[in-house]
């Protein structure tokens, strides 16, 4: 009785693990594949406020989103 508890509870456990590490891995990938801010969006966005961007700027946003996805 408390054997099959036990084998159970541990069944959940090592599912949830692996299916956190799955999910990890899978969104990581997806992640890098379509990354959700690119050049032209900036781009754009920095238009709608009223600035002409010139590429340094863009590069300068696109490296600092970068090094906040990591």
């Amino acid at each position: 009785m408390i054997h099959d508890i036990l084998l159970i509870l541990l069944g959940i456990v090592i599912g949830a693990v692996v299916g956190f590490f799955l999910a990890r891995y899978f969104m990581k990938k997806y992640l890098k594949d379509n990354p959700p801010i690119n050049e032209d969006m900036i781009k754009a966005l920095m238009m709608q406020m009223g600035r002409k961007p010139n590429q340094k700027q863009i590069n300068q946003m696109m490296k600092s989103m970068e090094k906040f996805n990591k």
